[in-house]
C-alpha cells in the first residue's frame, strides 16, 4: 500500500509562469498511472496566469485574493476568498489578480481516466460549464465533533469528484480510512498528521495525499479550529469511511 506524501509549500520549488504567477506543484499522484496533481498558484498584485485545464476538469478554490477569471466562449466569473470553482475539461482561462493583493488558487487537476477507462465527466450534463459557487453559502454536514462543506460534488456541479472544506476542534479523532483517493491542505491551524503509524507535522500551506485504504487521521494541536481543504476522487461524502479492522 502507498504511504502517502506530505509536503510544505515553502519547500517546494516554485516555476514562473509567463504573465507573473509563480506554480507549484504540491503533489502529483499521476506518474503510475491516472491520478489527482496539485497545484498552488500565487499572483501577485496585477499579474496574470493563462492556462488550459486538464482533459478531466479541475476544482480550483481561491485561498485568499481577489481577482477575474475569464474562460473562452463563457461569461468570466470574478474570484474572492473562499470561493470553489469547476473548470471544464480542456477550458483556455485567462486570471487577472486584482490591483491591490496578492491572489492564491488551489488547483486540483483530476485523474484523466476513470478505473474504467473513460474520462470523467465527459458525457455527463452540466460538466462542460464553468461554474462557481462560495464555501459560506455551501450546506452545512457534520461527522462526530467536525464539520464540513461540500463545496463541489454529485449533485453539486462535479459527479467525477468532491470538493469540501473541513473545520476540526482541537484535539484527535479516531484513526480511520476512506474509500476514495484524497488530497488535503491545511487552511489554517497547526496539528499533526498521523499517517501509515507516522507522524507529520501541519500548518498552514501543508499538504498531504491520502491514498484509499490509508489509515490516518488528523490531530488538531492548537486552541483554536484547523480548517482545511480536500478534494477526493472517485466522487463521495467526506463522512465516508471504511471499516477499520484488528
Amino acid at each position: 500500500m502507498t504511504l502517502g506524501v506530505v509536503v510544505r509549500a515553502g519547500e517546494v520549488a516554485a516555476d514562473r509562469a509567463a504573465g507573473g504567477a509563480s506554480v507549484r506543484t504540491l503533489i502529483d499522484t499521476s506518474s503510475d498511472g491516472p491520478g489527482l496533481v496539485r497545484r498552488l498558484v500565487e499572483l501577485p498584485a496585477r499579474s496574470r496566469f493563462d492556462g488550459t485545464a486538464g482533459p478531466a476538469g479541475e476544482l480550483w478554490f481561491v485561498i485568499d485574493g481577489a481577482g477575474q477569471l475569464d474562460v473562452a466562449g463563457q461569461p468570466g466569473l470574478p474570484l474572492s476568498r473562499d470561493r470553489g470553482l469547476w473548470m471544464p475539461p480542456g477550458a483556455a482561462y485567462q486570471v487577472q489578480a486584482a490591483e491591490d493583493g496578492e491572489l492564491r488558487l488551489d488547483v486540483v487537476s483530476l485523474p484523466a481516466e476513470t478505473p474504467g477507462g473513460d474520462t470523467p465527466g465527459s458525457e455527463r450534463p452540466g460538466q462542460g460549464a464553468l461554474a462557481g459557487r462560495d464555501f459560506a453559502g455551501c450546506e452545512i454536514e457534520t461527522t462526530g465533533d467536525r464539520q464540513f462543506r461540500v463545496v463541489f460534488g454529485p449533485g453539486r456541479g462535479c459527479s467525477a469528484a468532491t470538493q469540501f472544506v473541513g473545520e476540526i476542534p482541537p484535539g484527535r479523532a479516531p484513526d480511520h480510512s476512506h474509500p476514495y483517493d484524497e488530497v488535503v491542505l491545511i487552511l489554517q491551524g497547526e496539528g499533526i498528521a498521523h499517517i501509515g503509524g507516522a507522524e507529520h507535522p501541519l500548518s498552514a500551506g501543508t499538504c498531504a495525499h491520502l491514498p484509499p485504504g490509508l489509515v490516518h487521521c488528523l490531530e488538531n494541536t492548537g486552541p483554536s479550529m484547523m480548517r482545511v481543504l480536500g478534494v477526493f476522487h472517485p466522487a463521495d461524502s467526506p463522512a465516508a469511511k471504511l471499516e477499520q479492522r484488528g
